[in-house]
């Protein structure tokens, strides 16, 4: 990693600056944010006069007219009418737009005659798409794209699928125009693994370290990513509001949902207005069961912008935590009508639809986020979860699979491929991902408890036994277990004999008291099968005797109440919030008790 802390500031603020410039003028507006909130992070003053007072070409001057209009009409998103202005234009400013123009009409119109069914766009809309290559192939053979017109010839050859042709014309951009930020975007979605990373020649600039920063954490080497970005922090960039969210995103990866949440909260801090990363914020949010923080987020991204994809997913994620699912769907589909290629709104719709049991559209939703970002694991991993519901073992596996590779380090993954192999009978490969699973860090406690079945069930008593007394050991040691009550059951053989310590352990979960935590869209975390245990009868008839139907208490007259029972058989009170986006008790009204719910945790 090249050391941060020698660059000069200045230098890289002034770079900010003209780059800003240059994008606002070509309309490439999330690459001129980006330049503009990282030059406003940092604390340097520089001489503006001689970067705002930019010498253009000759033609760029004569056309200056031309270009003015087609810019306010670019604004007003009247993109014909741009490209109808600007098409004598000979400068390269010009000529980029015209061609930019073209290409944001055609997306438009392709949005606007888009059903709202979930699935793959229609391949035969893409003619205007050829013309464009065309067109700017012929002035790639003469050499007469600059850096933002090959940004333009990558995109066209990335959504034609020319993946290897679209990879070199990126490469060839950031190296003509290392400032240009979505150059690298799109030059880092084609990038599937660190050796294609290293074989790739990239420009020996400053720049270069944000990118590889941002790589690193979509291939999910999160401990290289944050390295950097801490480093950025350290050196300059410390009120990077850009950065900090980053960072909160690495914290996500690597399961430190806690941190994450407290990076997240810090952000808001510097930015209560921002929207970009909230989506991630809100499923932090729902995997922490926090409705309160959620219905509040909800609120306020509402009442900064309703009809942005952020918006949409927030509010989605609120829906789903109340298991509104339907509701949840249709702002899903909001985000997606919003911007077709938003990836976390396909993953998330897909985990809806799994909710509501329609396996076919949550395959295609799966599908079509893997068509987005093949290095989405949520999307693979739910893939694995469908065909698994379908029975389709050898399906399910493959799609595990692909999950397993992209997170090799997960726990989760590496069990449910085991269990796929165990599924199909290939019980030494299922062995060796429960053992695996135990080394890595078992997230879920299950890979130590489900090799000791397979040691079981291939007559391999001594190791069974093995690995059942090291599972209880561990579950001892977190308090999960109270191995008195084994020890009593079988005190003679409990090391060494597996029926003696299998009499404990349940044959559907590890820990039978507790439900599977609603971890799918953070996470994918997998669901085991969960059998309630039978209520016993003095609870029922405890519960049935009281007068707590016909005497509703105080707190009762404000909330509905749902009661359940803990590990120990005790009865717990429960409070649902009942009105969109709300988490206050005062404000609600008044609703009876018409029924009362019983549920084991």
């Amino acid at each position: 990693m090249a050391d941060i802390s020698i660059w000069d500031l200045s230098r890289v603020k002034k770079d900010l600056i003209i780059a800003n410039k240059q994008c606002s003028q070509l309309k490439l507006l999330q690459s001129a944010k980006w330049t503009a909130e990282l030059a406003f992070s940092l604390d340097i003053a520089v001489d503006l006069q001689p970067l705002l007072n930019v010498e253009e070409d000759e033609n760029f001057i004569e056309e200056y007219d031309k270009f003015t209009l087609a810019s306010c009409y670019m604004d007003l998103k009247e993109y014909d009418r741009a490209a109808f202005f600007l098409q004598e234009c000979t400068s390269s400013k010009a000529f980029f737009l015209h061609m930019y123009s073209r290409y944001l009409s055609d997306e438009k119109r392709k949005v606007d005659n888009a059903s709202d069914s979930i699935g793959p766009p229609d391949k035969a809309e893409n003619e205007n798409l050829r013309t464009l290559r065309v067109e700017l192939s012929k002035r790639h053979a003469n050499q007469a794209l600059d850096g933002y017109c090959l940004y333009l010839y990558g995109v066209v050859l990335k959504k034609l699928d020319l993946l290897k042709d679209a990879l070199e014309i990126f490469v060839e951009a950031v190296n003509k125009e290392p400032l240009h930020w979505g150059a690298w975007m799109e030059l880092g979605l084609l990038i599937s693994d660190k050796d294609m990373l290293m074989s790739i020649n990239l420009p020996d600039h400053w720049t270069k370290q944000f990118f590889l920063a941002h790589i690193y954490l979509e291939l999910q080497l999160n401990e290289e990513s944050l390295k950097i970005y801490q480093s950025l922090v350290d050196n300059g960039f410390a009120k990077s509001t850009y950065i900090v969210s980053q960072i909160a995103v690495v914290y996500h990866n690597i399961r430190d949902a806690d941190q994450a949440v407290t990076v997240f909260s810090e952000l808001q801090k510097l930015d209560p207005c921002r929207l970009e990363s909230m989506d991630i914020y809100s499923n932090l949010l729902y995997v922490k069961v926090m409705r309160a923080d959620l219905a509040d987020l909800a609120h306020r991204c509402c009442s900064i912008d309703k009809y942005k994809v952020e918006t949409c997913c927030v509010i989605g994620n609120y829906y789903s935590l109340r298991s509104q699912h339907e509701k949840a769907v249709l702002y899903f589909k909001r985000a997606l009508k919003l911007n077709p290629h938003y990836l976390a709104a396909w993953t998330l719709i897909g985990h809806e639809f799994m909710e509501m049991k329609n396996t076919l559209a949550a395959i295609q939703a799966y599908r079509q986020a893997i068509e987005v970002n093949r290095r989405d694991y949520r999307a693979w991993y739910g893939l694995g979860q469908t065909y698994e519901l379908l029975k389709m073992p050898y399906y399910c596996l493959y799609y595990y699979r692909q999950a397993q590779q992209l997170r090799p380090n997960d726990s989760r993954m590496v069990v449910a491929l085991g269990e796929s192999y165990e599924k199909l009978e290939r019980l030494q490969e299922a062995k060796k991902c429960f053992w695996k699973a135990h080394s890595i860090g078992d997230a879920e406690g299950m890979a130590l408890i489900k090799l000791a079945k397979l040691h079981e069930k291939l007559g391999e008593d001594s190791r069974a036994a093995m690995r059942y007394t090291e599972y209880l050991n561990e579950a001892n040691r977190q308090g999960e277990i109270d191995v008195f009550l084994l020890e009593r059951k079988n005190p003679i053989n409990f090391h060494i004999s597996v029926q003696g310590l299998s009499w404990f352990i349940p044959a559907a979960e590890a820990k039978p008291w507790r439900k599977p935590l609603k971890e799918r869209q953070a996470y994918a975390v997998r669901k085991e099968t969960w059998q309630p245990k039978p209520i016993p009868v003095p609870v029922w008839k405890s519960v049935l005797q009281s007068n707590i139907l016909d005497k509703p208490t105080s707190k009762q007259q404000n909330s509905d109440t749902k009661f359940s029972l803990d590990p120990h058989g005790r009865l717990v009170e429960h409070e649902e919030t009942g009105s969109d986006f709300s988490s206050d008790e005062e404000n609600r009204q008044p609703k009876s008790l018409s029924k009362l719910t019983l549920q084991v945790l």
